[in-house]
């Protein structure tokens, strides 16, 4: 606009008028809002890293003391030098920025660093702990760390490599929901919706990075106080998406608000990339529906549950199923007795087990048919044993109904043979027409209800715990179905993780069609504000021990994940309850799944230059390779070591045994190669077999986070 200015006065000097009826118009043209969303975008962020360690040349705060209520202070430091004095250790500092010339001597403990947005990181991962039971299933990710660095980590090792991303981000009410630099954004906040826009305007465009452009699909739900601006956002950052609108009811009685209609939805934009489109399922989400899923035919749990479920109600309905535990095979049944009679009564056969119709409690229940009825089911091929609990006396023995077995004798479907059980193996008729449908933009469903099976649901898996406003887990099943129902192998990443909905979701979906499914899940470990006022008065400050046990990742999000797997509480007990719809079975099974749970570091480009870093930088090189099998912790001392999903070489002295080893592997994906010299670089890399991916360490590594800018 300066250029327009100088030019009106040239003009001006040949023709006053002509430069007043210019200027008329440049006023009026620069008055005018440009078209789309406009915003403040307001100065980059920063965050607390409580817990890293002070440095010299790191940006911090100073802590307030023990004991106050009052957060850190704003005024940011930079650290000139460390000492000793006393035997503890010193920084002094000198105010940051151009304006600020200020010097202060501070004790080191009473110091926190703090990241700021525009500058650059080179993050690692440090491991905090495993839940197993998945066999050679990849591993499901959570990351505790601010999730812009954590996406900006993301760019190292999922490139254009996700297939579907679903987010449940802050929503901005104006309750002590979210920070904007450290700072609780209220209500009567005149930046409010500029902070919000900004804050996630800049994870967006991370994640635009992250997204495969050719088939992927990304999710945003929202409430009514940002769906307009949001959605003029998403238009904004991704216009080549094919975006919908969806509005979902969550709370179908309505929630009551002071001279407001009640509300009982929220929304959920669905954006498709490339070829990707929404996979059809058995339900449109919206109108009535006759079965959950008319084209298979469902297996039932033999175990009675609800109303009516007790010994007490139907005595002659308790009874053992006898299991071979090394086959997991059923060999007999036990007959009925009196409802006084003890479980010892039972004789079990030689070399078996008795499973018992026991509750999730311990308490005794019944099965839903007779001894004979379960035997000629069994001659049928009609019974399964599923997950077997042998020190418990507790199983889950899987049966076809009567709605079942009137499809296969109607000829609606046809048994194709039998497992390894013996059990049959049943599929629709050839000339039975695949029903499938296309979920709507409005969801009207009971199973997405956020108080029965949001905020419930966690309370079974963590007693005692609660977490505001979580969603159904049935809800981000379905979204997460129509995004990758049909890719079996798909990786999902959630950066607003919150109490780990979606990977628990995930994990439902890959145990409903067999599939292998990652979900990456970033949160923070934010005590909540109620809590954070507690833990101050009792002298308590980030990066205490004590604080951080409190924090969402530490308090919900790993130990929900962990739960949901193992079927077990934080207190071992066995988790009470079902669950519903698409796939009922009992809580306490837990799923057959692999996650691993980290925290994000922060490293110095110097160390990783030097190759003083490998074992924080390990976890990306395993994530990149796509979170499967072993892990190579740290730099081989034989010059080279091989993991079942990749393999890092160090003296390239040693390239031809490496390459050697690689190509006998077959399952090796990616080859990360150390050297200075891109020549040999690029020779060893010639040499591997095609399908290997040659990553040259430190340099790629150092190269991703340099280009970027966190500005």
């Amino acid at each position: 606009m300066s250029k327009l200015t100088d030019l009106l006065r040239q003009v001006e000097r040949r023709d006053p008028q002509l430069a007043a009826d210019l200027e008329r118009e440049y006023i009026t043209l620069s008055s005018r809002r440009a078209f789309g969303l406009n915003f403040e975008r307001h100065h980059p962020e920063s965050t607390e890293i409580p817990g890293r360690k002070v440095r010299k040349g790191e940006k911090v705060r100073i802590l307030p003391h023990r004991g106050s209520l009052d957060a850190s202070q704003k005024t940011l430091w930079v650290v000139q030098r460390i000492e000793r004095v006393d035997g503890g250790r010193v920084a002094h500092l000198v105010g940051h920025g151009a304006d600020n010339s200020e010097i202060r001597v501070a004790n080191v403990d009473d110091l926190v660093v703090v990241a700021v947005f525009r500058d650059f990181i080179y993050p690692g991962l440090a491991s905090t702990g495993k839940a197993e039971r998945g066999g050679e299933k990849p591993f499901h990710t959570v990351i505790n760390g601010e999730n812009f660095h954590a996406l900006e980590a993301l760019t190292y090792t999922h490139r254009g490599k996700i297939n579907a991303i679903y987010i449940d981000p802050p929503y901005n009410t104006g309750a002590k929901d979210w920070k904007y630099n450290n700072d609780y954004v209220e209500g009567d906040d005149l930046y409010r919706h500029s902070k919000w826009l900004a804050f996630i305007e800049r994870r967006l465009l991370i994640a635009r990075k992250l997204l495969n452009p050719e088939d992927s699909v990304l999710i945003v739900t929202i409430d009514e106080k940002e769906v307009h601006r949001l959605g003029l956002l998403l238009e904004q950052i991704f216009p080549e998406a094919r975006a919908q609108l969806v509005t979902v009811v969550i709370n179908a009685p309505g929630q009551a608000r002071n001279n407001e209609l009640a509300r009982v939805d929220e929304y959920a934009f669905m954006l498709f990339f490339g070829a990707a489109q929404p996979v059809p399922g058995f339900d449109d989400l919206l109108n009535e529906k006759t079965s959950h899923n008319p084209d298979t035919v469902r297996w039932s749990s033999l175990l009675r549950s609800g109303t009516n479920s007790g010994r007490a109600d139907r005595p002659t309905l308790f009874f053992p199923i006898f299991v071979d535990p090394e086959s997991n095979q059923i060999v007999g049944i036990g007959e009925t007795k009196g409802l006084d009679a003890s479980r010892d009564e039972w004789e079990v056969p030689a070399g078996a087990i008795a499973v018992w119709p026991l509750k999730s409690n311990g308490s005794e229940g019944r099965w839903r048919a007779s001894p004979d009825y379960i035997r000629n089911l069994i001659n049928q091929g009609c019974v399964r044993m599923g997950a077997l609990r042998a020190e418990e006396g507790r199983g889950t023995v899987w049966y076809l109904g009567k709605t079942a077995l009137k499809k296969i004798e109607t000829g609606e479907f046809r048994v194709t043979g039998q497992d390894e059980s013996g059990a049959v193996l049943v599929e629709p008729a050839s000339d039975v027409m695949r029903r499938t449908v296309v979920p709507k933009t409005v969801w009207n469903r009971a199973s997405h209800h956020a108080g029965w099976h949001g905020s419930a649901l966690v309370r079974a898996l963590l007693p005692g715990r609660t977490f505001p406003f979580p969603k159904s887990l049935y809800v981000v099943e379905d979204a997460i179905r129509i995004a990758v129902g049909d890719k079996p192998n798909a990786t999902v990443l959630d950066f607003f993780a919150g109490s780990g909905t979606s990977a628990h979701a995930v994990m439902r979906l890959n145990r409903q069609d067999g599939g292998r499914r990652q979900c990456i899940s970033v949160t923070n470990n934010e005590v909540a504000a109620d809590e954070q006022k507690i833990l101050r008065e009792n002298g308590l400050r980030p990066g205490d021990p004590e604080w951080e046990q409190w924090g969402i990742c530490d308090y919900i999000t790993t130990p929900r994940i962990k739960a949901a797997i193992t079927g077990r509480t934080p207190d071992g007990d066995l988790i009470k309850g079902d669950y519903k719809f698409v796939d009922e079975f009992s809580m306490s099974e837990g799923f057959e799944e692999n996650a691993e749970f980290f925290t994000l570091t922060y490293e110095t480009r110097t160390e990783v230059a030097h190759h003083k870093a490998f074992r924080q930088i390990a976890p990306l090189l395993w994530l990149r390779a796509g979170a499967r099998g072993e892990r190579i912790e740290t730099e081989p001392d034989a010059g080279w070591a091989l993991a079942e999903a990749y393999g890092v070489l160090i003296d390239l002295d040693a390239s031809t045994a490496f390459i050697e080893t690689v190509k006998a592997a077959c399952s090796v994906g990616v080859a990360y190669i150390v050297t200075d010299d891109e020549r040999r670089f690029q020779a060893v890399a010639r040499r591997l077999p095609e399908g290997v991916e040659a990553v040259r360490l430190y340099e790629s590594y150092l190269r991703n986070f340099q280009i970027r800018n966190g500005g």
